[in-house]
């Protein structure tokens, strides 16, 4: 679990990877500042977003748009029983991305600096990075129309 010593007290948002297998969570605030990122086991999933809300000023729920995300946004607004937003986002090429942005957080080391990046494999599920990328993604949606206004 990688959570930033910082508490953020403004809203942040949570970035949701769901999967199957496994999921991905992020917390991020509107500054683009990441408090938290990990890969749970799918079962594991809610009551991890449970307790960081617990931890967390957390105001909304992003989420990627494709194969499980309607079963799991009914499964996420049972659970959480309340009013929280969950707004569904594009996640086309998240993957790619994702693989990417993992050698930018941690760079290759050793003989691996020294494979091409298209041969490296991530040495963890980057189902988390996933999750980060999708609340970029959100928050780049609302700077466009902000200053498309």
């Amino acid at each position: 679990m990688n959570i930033s010593e910082f508490t953020p007290t403004q809203p942040v948002i949570l970035g949701f990877d769901p999967g199957k297998d496994k999921c991905g969570l992020a917390v991020m605030g509107l500054d683009r500042r990441l408090h938290y990122h990990e890969v749970v086991p799918s079962e594991r999933a809610i009551a991890t977003i449970k307790t960081l809300r617990q931890k967390f000023p957390i105001s909304l729920i992003v989420m990627g748009n494709q194969t499980t995300a309607k079963r799991w946004k009914q499964q996420l607004q049972q659970e959480l029983s309340d009013q929280l937003n969950i707004m569904l986002v594009d996640e086309r090429y998240t993957s790619l991305e994702a693989r990417d942005r993992y050698w930018q957080m941690y760079p290759p080391k050793g003989i691996m600096k020294l494979l091409p990046r298209g041969m490296r494999t991530p040495a963890r599920p980057i189902d988390d990075i996933v999750a980060i990328l999708l609340i970029e993604r959100y928050l780049n949606r609302l700077t466009e129309s902000a200053s498309a206004e």
